[in-house]
């Protein structure tokens, strides 16, 4: 038993040492889930009792050491709302995710009772395949280690994300290290020669060629040539101290920091996630004096927008919507976090965040816990008070000009950007805080996700962090520019637009929804089985 659980913990080891930001071992992607199948493996082969319990403690402890060494920093993002609200959220990401993992596990136990091993590790791909999608769609979601994200420290390794988008950097991973548990097992079992050729031969090309190609599309990815001079600011103030600085001064250090680099024909300034830290009413922004000030900056520049984030609202006298919520002095509202983009006319756009963090910005099944919204208002959170958009948003300059507004959290679904491309956007504008995380490999990963955006739909990515870290990704997944964390920053670049669609961005998680179904199926498959085999 202990030879097992030190397996485990192995793999969850191995995981979190490739897992980005860390540089130069991104290949233990293909070996880490190997000490984990041993360890099954062994137990399958056991003679112990209650082997089903076995293997989802297992599983799970490997896998909750894995995720809690890499988002760590949740705490750090979440402590403002005090320990009895942070303690329980945090678990979201540690327990519940490493929970869902060990469950795929158990499932491919129950599979091996009632068909091969072979059979069965396939069912463990869609297994697997199903959790990350199920844990990007429902109501806990929380994709960030969904195993696609960890190449993005070596984006030259999946350019065909093109193609598939991260679940298939997912299989990818997953079929390698089956490939490579099958050979070690081979040799324990001592397999027929015949059979480990076959096998050496099945990694090799599964293990190269991907690689092939995607080294040879990254050389010879050219961008179409399409310039347009965007600038990204980084205004660098303490998010816990933000209400205590009057909002004029905050828009002031935004705009001199724009214009310090701005030049005639810049098209778009990206400011951070809740630059304008005060409540704006949408229907009346025009009368705003933030709009006031952010106006009076931009009209220096013709073709000239910002986009910046925002707490907006919406005023009701009674109940026109499902989303509205009372007020304690009567009437109704509507309360989004926003992106504004603000131009050279009256016109003003508003896109709200529709991916809110668990438990943070949202309630969980709100209809089922919406008693619970009272208890954190007192607590100081904010859950349940956001009301979000349902389809995602592109900004049109009045040149003609689409960029898609991704706030924060978003930037890690995949094909939420990738719809707002299909709807227009020419390249992706990212606006974030990231100073709640504070100096913790949370900004980082933030970042190196947003190669794989870029990549998935060969679009710019811009992004704008209040903290750091703010840069310009081009269409390869290549860092352009970036800032450095925590100082005060602006940055310019002429980055090529793009209108092309790629496969990934026309048809979506093609790839998970698949695997979901046979993992149904799968799951059926075995209820069945187990319910003839009682009878």
């Amino acid at each position: 038993m202990k030879k097992n659980i030190t397996l485990s913990i192995l793999s969850g080891l191995l995981l979190w040492i490739a897992w980005p930001p860390t540089p130069y071992t991104t290949f233990l992607l293909f070996l880490g889930f190997v000490p984990m199948l041993l360890a099954i493996e062994n137990i399958i082969q056991s003679t112990a009792t209650g082997k089903g319990k076995k293997i989802f403690n297992t599983a799970f402890l490997g896998f909750f050491v894995w995720n809690t060494l890499c988002v760590y920093w949740v705490y750090n993002s979440l402590k403002i709302i005090g320990p009895l609200v942070a303690i329980p959220i945090t678990l979201i990401p540690y327990a519940l995710g490493p929970l869902l993992m060990a469950i795929a596990c158990w499932l491919y136990y129950r599979m091996r009772l009632i068909t091969s091993r072979a059979l069965s590790l396939v069912a463990l791909v869609c297994f697997w395949v199903g959790y990350e999608y199920l844990h990007q769609s429902w109501d806990l979601n929380f994709p960030w280690m969904t195993i696609g994200n960890g190449f993005a420290i070596s984006h030259q390794w999946i350019q065909w994300y093109e193609y598939t988008g991260v679940y298939g950097g997912t299989i990818w991973i997953w079929v390698v290290n089956i490939l490579v548990f099958l050979l070690y097992v081979g040799l324990r079992e001592a397999q027929v020669k015949t059979l480990r050729v076959k096998l050496v031969s099945a990694f090799a090309l599964v293990l190269i060629l991907p690689l092939g190609f995607s080294l040879y599309r990254y050389y010879s990815y050219k961008e179409a040539v399409n310039p347009s001079n965007i600038v990204v600011v980084q205004p660098n103030i303490e998010p816990y101290a933000k209400e205590g600085i009057p909002v004029y001064t905050q828009i002031k250090a935004l705009t001199d920091l724009s214009d310090s680099i701005g030049q005639p024909n810049t098209e778009f300034f990206l400011w951070p996630e809740t630059a304008i830290s005060q409540y704006i009413d949408e229907d009346h922004i025009l009368g705003s004096n933030h709009y006031a000030q952010v106006k009076q900056f931009i009209n220096k520049y013709k073709n000239g927008n910002v986009i910046t984030g925002g707490e907006t609202y919406r005023m009701y006298d009674k109940r026109t919507n499902e989303t509205a919520s009372p007020m304690p002095n009567g009437g109704f509202w509507d309360h989004y976090s926003s992106a504004i983009n603000i131009e050279n006319s009256s016109k003003v756009q508003f896109y709200h965040k529709s991916r809110l963090v668990p438990g943070a910005e949202a309630l969980p099944f709100g209809n089922v816990f919406s008693f619970l919204k009272p208890v954190f208002e007192h607590l100081g959170g904010a859950t349940g008070a956001y009301t979000i958009q349902e389809q995602p948003g592109v900004f049109y300059s009045q040149s003609g000009i689409g960029a898609a507004p991704v706030i924060c959290y978003e930037s890690i679904y995949g094909a939420w950007v990738a719809k707002a491309v299909t709807e227009g956007a020419q390249f992706i504008a990212i606006i974030t805080n990231d100073g709640w995380w504070e100096n913790t490999s949370g900004k980082d990963q933030h970042l190196d996700y947003a190669k794989l955006r870029a990549i998935e739909t060969r679009r710019w990515v811009c992004q704008s962090a209040n903290t750091g870290i703010s840069a310009f990704i081009n269409q390869r997944g290549d860092v352009v520019q970036q800032s450095k964390w925590w100082v005060r920053a602006a940055l310019k670049q002429d980055i090529n637009l793009n209108t092309e669609i790629t496969f990934y961005a026309a048809h979506g998680d093609y790839l998970p929804k698949a695997g979901s179904v046979l993992a149904v199926l799968g799951i059926v498959f075995v209820a069945i089985r187990r319910k003839r085999i009682l009878a």
